[in-house]
């Protein structure tokens, strides 16, 4: 089954992520288990020609200290295919929804909205970069450890303020990414797990 086409406008975006339809009423490493594989399931039957191999991970926000990376609940590949840039989208995608609280394909929209009609995506990029004076490499329109590409998407649960993990899609398109995982976390609730 195709996936609908996901909105453009950053408010519609925030206000979908935070709503009961998007609000676990409770998320433990089950929560995740579920979550993660009814992902799965729901990319591998994607008509072909949408579905490409992918990279699901489920992290909980907690903060680490040392310099540990975040503690994964989940992470799967959904098919052979997946490459080592996918953890590093992954990554980049995590950063971004725990830097701003909402999903990383809402926070591209928010840009792309701020600029003139027409930016190309580079321009999206490099204006991303520069108005939070992020660190890029090679000092271009990338950003090190942050992405404005669909597919980093937030877990909230009812009566707990913030964010409790993060789940991330890499390896469809980027609307594609950010669609899944919002369309499952739906369907997850609404057969209340």
């Amino acid at each position: 089954m195709a996936l609908s086409a996901p909105s453009t406008n950053p408010q519609a975006l925030i206000a979908q992520e935070v709503s009961p339809e998007q609000t676990f009423t409770t998320f433990t490493a089950s929560t995740a288990w579920t979550l993660g594989n009814a992902l799965r399931e729901r990319i591998l039957s994607l008509p072909e020609g949408t579905r490409r191999p992918s990279l699901i991970n489920i992290a909980l926000a907690t903060a680490t200290s040392g310099g540990l990376p975040p503690h994964v609940v989940f992470q799967s590949a959904t098919e052979s295919g997946t490459i080592p840039d996918n953890e590093n989208w992954v990554r980049r995608k995590r950063n971004t929804v725990l830097r701003w609280g909402v999903s990383s394909w809402a926070m591209r929209q928010k840009n792309v909205s701020a600029l003139a009609a027409g930016a190309t995506a580079d321009e999206v990029e490099a204006a991303f970069v520069k108005k939070f004076a992020l660190a890029s490499a090679n000092g271009g329109a990338v950003a090190d450890d942050y992405a404005i590409h669909g597919g980093g998407y937030p877990i909230r649960v009812r009566g707990v303020e913030g964010i409790v993990a993060v789940v991330v899609v890499s390896g469809l398109k980027q609307e594609d990414d950010h669609q899944v995982v919002a369309e499952t976390i739906r369907d997850v609730i609404a057969k209340g797990n």
